[in-house]
């Protein structure tokens, strides 16, 4: 009989202990029901298949022509491409256009001539290239619509001769494509070329207007 009265004795002092170690037990780790959203990525844009041509504009004198003419070359062979941060900044590593200089063609093949074997000297540097690094008033987020005057910054590089340079460009925002023209103004000189001079070119005015019209998509 005693030892019954003991061990319901023993029993009985047990019960508290182990619900008081039970309620210091800590709750179980419950999954987060939301997963975090993960940050913005970088926007990566392409040349369109279309839309995209390279140009150069110099005032030349030509004694076959009583006034000056502007001499125009044209060429649609460029490839590259822009990628913009979700603050809006540009990401000079992946943000370069690139020209086939050889392939630019005015109206006058002698001239096409003259300009690749002398002023260009595209067997030795048949590449132009720009790399963006800053697209200045460029909003944030970016538009899908709208057009918008903005300043572009970058390096560009022809005849092996790298310069900083600021292009006005003015851009079209339709959806997911972008579109517009950007132009500069450079100097012979700045990239180490000479001035054409054929027989018959009475002049050439040491300007030159680079204009590119271009038509990037988003990748």
């Amino acid at each position: 009989m005693r030892r019954q009265i003991a061990a319901w004795a023993i029993l009985l002092a047990a019960i508290p202990v182990t619900a008081t170690a039970q309620a210091k037990r800590p709750a179980p780790h419950r999954a987060a029901t939301r997963a975090a959203a993960p940050p913005p990525a970088a926007v990566q844009f392409a040349l369109a298949p279309a839309g995209n041509e390279a140009r150069f504009v110099v005032r030349e004198q030509l004694m076959t022509f009583d006034r000056p003419n502007d001499a125009v070359g044209r060429t649609t062979h460029i490839s590259g491409g822009v990628r913009v941060a979700p603050d809006g900044r540009i990401d000079p590593s992946a943000s370069q256009i690139v020209v086939d200089l050889a392939t630019l063609a005015t109206d006058k093949p002698n001239r096409d001539t003259w300009i690749k074997s002398h002023t260009l000297k595209t067997d030795s540097f048949p590449r132009a290239s720009l790399v963006v690094k800053e697209i200045e008033g460029l909003p944030v987020p970016l538009p899908l619509s709208g057009s918008f005057r903005l300043k572009l910054r970058g390096d560009l590089e022809i005849h092996g001769v790298s310069r900083p340079t600021t292009w006005d460009l003015q851009l079209t925002a339709n959806g997911g494509d972008y579109s517009g023209t950007a132009t500069t103004h450079v100097k012979f000189e700045d990239f180490g070329m000479d001035q054409p001079r054929l027989m018959i070119v009475m002049s050439v005015v040491d300007d030159i207007r680079l204009e590119y019209d271009f038509h990037l998509v988003r990748q």
